[in-house]
């Protein structure tokens, strides 16, 4: 199905436009599979990132300007997130001894096990994302990508 049977109009779209259009649809189609296989954790995709990057930690806490420096989707709702992932008992927050206006972020082991479902999950969403395209397909569309 092109872009023009998808928004229903008869007339041809020019170049550009119809490029952007396609992006469009293409990026709510990724966010409409992710966001279906995050459903059953109860998390959202920023959530789910949050949670991510607490893991790269290592075990060291994160701040929430470090969880806003490394989100995929910049937002300044961020601190919303972490009371929401908090209230799941996906992480943990206190306030740092050497500087009491710092506040640290670690997920916890029940976040780290959640956090390895969701990864199952979302490989199988992924999987169906990339369905249709094979390694030098994907290479190309990351080379194209780039240029932006």
């Amino acid at each position: 199905m092109n872009v023009e049977e998808i928004i229903k109009t008869s007339k041809k779209i020019p170049l550009e436009p119809r490029t952007l259009i396609h992006m469009q649809l293409v990026h709510n189609k990724i966010i409409e599979v992710m966001h279906s296989a995050l459903k059953p954790f109860e998390v959202s995709l920023q959530q789910f990132n949050v949670l991510r990057i607490l893991r790269g930690q290592q075990g060291k806490p994160a701040n929430l300007s470090t969880l806003n420096e490394r989100m995929v989707t910049k937002m300044s709702n961020t601190t919303r997130l972490v009371d929401k992932l908090l209230n799941k008992g996906l992480v943990n927050r206190c306030v740092c001894p050497s500087n009491r206006r710092k506040v640290e972020i670690m997920i916890t082991d029940d976040g780290l096990k959640a956090l390895e479902q969701m990864d199952e999950a979302l490989l199988e969403a992924h999987k169906t994302i990339y369905k249709n395209f094979n390694q030098n397909d994907l290479e190309k569309l990351n080379d194209l990508l780039d240029k932006f």
